[in-house]
């Protein structure tokens, strides 16, 4: 990576300090921070011109960067701040001028318990083959609850473990696992090239960091069918809607096999929501499914509105709805219940749960 700028340097140690998950420049505001939720301009810092922008986002790219920026108006990438802090970045054109958001990794892999995700969590580590999701809004947590999952397996498992990233965000450190991390536009030229190959590479254990498209779907479900534990993304809300978003991906023809498959490898869906917490920062609100037959048989008969019933009927099965979840938090006194009522489904049901 081209060295930093110094005002990008100071930008950087300034959020670490303040704990901040984002960093923002754009034309027109001066330096903007995200912390707790929300933003905040960066105290004695002036209003950004568009070539400071573009001094300040350039210093993160190398030769290659730029000209693909230029060529596609827009391009992701991730770097290592020393030993303090990994940064994902994507660099952007609006109204014709640059803009660039930051998202602040932490450089540890953090676990499930201290994701504060809930125990149940763990049963899908040792398992040998099937297809896991982490679901959610954009910057609810997504990716950080899958490298706990991988990472556990890190640790516990001797296995080959393949990540398909666009781009690489957490880096593991070997362990127990063999770990290759792949990056889009770097090691592999797209996702469904990149997890074809893993056939080939003896994969045990895929991360897959998105599923973008149904050619990827197809063969992360391909792959899970044939003795390998697929894990990867969506930007969906919930299980139910998760489930009908991959099966309505694709042509009506091919939707009852995709069904079919579905049903046989599916494992799990975690739908993750970080809050504001009363006590400061954020607090994790999660909706939890995990496929029992009673699933599978709603999927192959295509019933997938019955699935937020068995949910919340299946607690003591290790399921969480989400309006459960926040009301848990609502009672705890960690949530405000304004908070829980912008991020749940429902909000009549969330309200009813509160009265009983």
């Amino acid at each position: 990576m081209p060295e930093l700028n110094k005002q990008m340097s100071d930008l950087i140690e300034e959020a670490i300090r303040v704990d901040a998950t984002d960093i923002h420049l754009t034309v027109g505001a001066p330096p903007i921070l995200r912390i707790d939720s929300k933003l905040a301009a960066v105290k004695g810092q002036e209003v950004l011109t568009n070539e400071k922008v573009k001094e300040l986002s350039f210093s993160l790219l190398n030769k290659e960067q730029e000209e693909r920026f230029w060529a596609y108006k827009d391009i992701d990438l991730s770097f290592s701040y020393g030993e303090k802090a990994r940064f994902r970045v994507n660099i952007y054109q609006q109204t014709g001028k640059i803009a660039t958001a930051l998202r602040l990794l932490p450089t540890k892999i953090r676990t499930i318990e201290e994701l504060n995700l809930p125990p149940m969590m763990h049963q899908f580590t040792p398992m040998s083959q099937g297809f896991f999701l982490v679901v959610g809004p954009s910057g609810h947590g997504k990716s950080t609850a899958l490298a706990a999952l991988v990472d556990e397996i890190n640790h516990t498992r001797q296995d080959h473990i393949i990540t398909i990233e666009d781009p690489i965000e957490y880096l593991f450190i070997q362990d127990k696992c063999i770990v290759d991390q792949r990056e889009i536009g770097v090691d592999a030229i797209d996702f469904h090239r990149a997890l074809r190959g893993m056939f080939r590479e003896d994969a045990d254990v895929v991360m897959v960091g998105e599923m973008r498209d149904p050619e990827t779907i197809s063969t992360a479900i391909t792959a899970a069918e044939t003795g390998h534990l697929i894990f990867s993304t969506l930007h969906t809300n919930t299980a139910a809607q998760t489930i009908d978003r991959i099966i309505d991906t694709f042509p009506p023809h091919q939707q009852n096999q995709i069904r079919m498959q579905l049903a046989a490898t599916l494992l799990g869906i975690l739908s993750r929501r970080l809050l504001p917490c009363t006590k400061g920062g954020l607090i994790n609100a999660v909706e939890l499914l995990i496929v029992n037959s009673a699933v599978r048989n709603l999927i192959r008969e295509g019933k997938i509105h019955q699935v937020d019933m068995v949910i919340e009927t299946s607690s003591d099965a290790g399921m969480i709805s989400l309006n459960r979840s926040l009301a848990a938090l609502i009672n705890q006194g960690l949530v405000a219940y304004e908070d829980a009522e912008i991020y749940s489904i429902n909000p009549a049901e969330l309200r009813m749960l509160l009265e009983k």
